[in-house]
């Protein structure tokens, strides 16, 4: 995802103007190291559950002040800084939208998103 041209289609609606008074946004990134133990990671394979994802996302996009949320989540086998996850989340005041990217952010990757890293001795 080019996280700026997202955002510039979204400016693009009439209604964001009215709406959106900020935008909050995540780039995850895989680690080289385990979170865990801090052992070095060589590779890691993720599965991401779409179904699951769009079900949160759609539930997160109906709070109070939230305008827009978009996500990306990419499966299969990735390297240390590959992009892993992107998310955008518009809305209205900062009150409304901190809270709701962090239960966005929190639940897909708890709900949504398996992984299995591979050591750098494996």
């Amino acid at each position: 995802m080019d996280i700026s041209k997202t955002i510039a289609v979204m400016k693009q609606d009439p209604a964001f103007a009215e709406n959106v008074g900020m935008v909050l946004i995540h780039n995850g990134t895989v680690r080289g190291w385990s979170r865990g133990d801090r052992s070095p990671v060589s590779r890691i394979e993720v599965v991401a559950d779409q179904v699951k994802i769009e079900q949160i996302r759609c539930e997160i996009e109906q709070l109070m002040g939230i305008y827009k949320v978009v996500v990306e989540a990419r499966s299969g086998v990735m390297q240390p800084g590959d992009d892993l996850l992107f998310l955008i989340v518009a809305g209205d005041i900062r009150e409304n939208v901190k809270p709701a990217f962090a239960r966005l952010l929190d639940r897909i990757k708890s709900e949504a998103i398996t992984k299995k890293e591979t050591s750098v001795a494996e």
